[in-house]
């Protein structure tokens, strides 16, 4: 298994590239799952994608999109892992989201019936969705707007989740195990704004919005209502404690929201 491919689905966006930088770097021959890249290409929606792009692979970082949290999600990563494992796949590490106990928990299920070794990457809210994401442009404007009210979240970083996930791939450590990423403290997204203003050297501002006003939003910019479910679903504070997954899968602790905003600050993203 070693000798063969590990494909990164997602291999373009916050996780999955940094997935494949650490990858080959360390070596390993690695396969970007992306519908953009150049041979094979690889869609979710897409069953025809799913053979030529899992050839001769041995090992899958599995990332759904759009969200794990959709409805159909697990059903269709179902479907994957039987392809995958059929085709030879002998590992996958999922990313799952943490709190989502009904369609996150059942994609989760679906990977570990698969047949395959396996290990569950539970992760919070990402840093990087401030500037890599749907929030860089509130961001880059100076007003956040969520329907999350004064919840506190444990932000994780992306480069966190990537270390935690090229160690599940590369070594037999962490098989059959699931881990809980987030950060190192609590933080409202008042809080996460007031921060990356400072670090920017801008007034960033939070404003909270209710859920039929942020719906009323998402259908302006052409984005689905699932969004809204899934944001009513983990953020009524049932993610506001922090767990110690990168420590146990990492024995350090992890990157600090602080860090990640001077650093990203420093790159000038904020300041375009």
């Amino acid at each position: 298994m070693s000798d063969k491919t590990t494909l990164v689905l997602g291999g373009t966006g916050k996780t999955g590239r940094r997935v494949v930088a650490r990858l080959e770097a360390s070596g390993v021959a690695v396969r970007v799952g992306s519908r953009t890249a150049a041979q094979p290409p690889f869609d979710w929606d897409k069953r025809e994608t799913w053979g030529p792009v899992l050839d001769g692979v041995g090992k899958v970082y599995v990332l759904y999109s759009p969200e794990i949290g959709f409805p159909g999600a697990a059903e269709t990563i179902g479907e994957f892992a039987t392809a995958a494992v059929a085709a030879g796949v002998r590992r996958m590490v999922l990313l799952s989201g943490r709190g989502d106990d009904v369609h996150a928990n059942a994609s989760e299920l679906a990977i570990r019936e698969s047949g395959a070794e396996w290990t569950i990457l539970r992760s919070a809210w990402f840093s990087q969705n401030f500037s890599e994401s749907f929030m860089y442009e509130p961001v880059l404007h100076g007003l956040i707007t969520l329907p999350a009210g004064d919840v506190a979240e444990p932000f994780v970083d992306a480069e966190d989740i990537a270390d935690v996930a090229v160690a599940a791939l590369t070594t037999d450590d962490h098989i059959g195990k699931s881990y809980e990423l987030c950060g190192p403290r609590l933080l409202t997204f008042g809080d996460a704004a007031a921060e990356i203003g400072q670090a920017a050297g801008k007034e960033v501002r939070y404003v909270s919005a209710t859920f039929v006003e942020y719906g009323r939003m998402l259908r302006e910019h052409g984005l689905p209502r699932a969004y809204v479910e899934m944001f009513r679903t983990v953020l009524d504070g049932r993610n506001s404690h922090v767990s110690d997954g990168v420590q146990q899968a990492l024995g350090r602790e992890p990157r600090d929201f602080s860090e990640y905003a001077k650093k990203t600050a420093d790159s000038g993203v904020w300041t375009r």
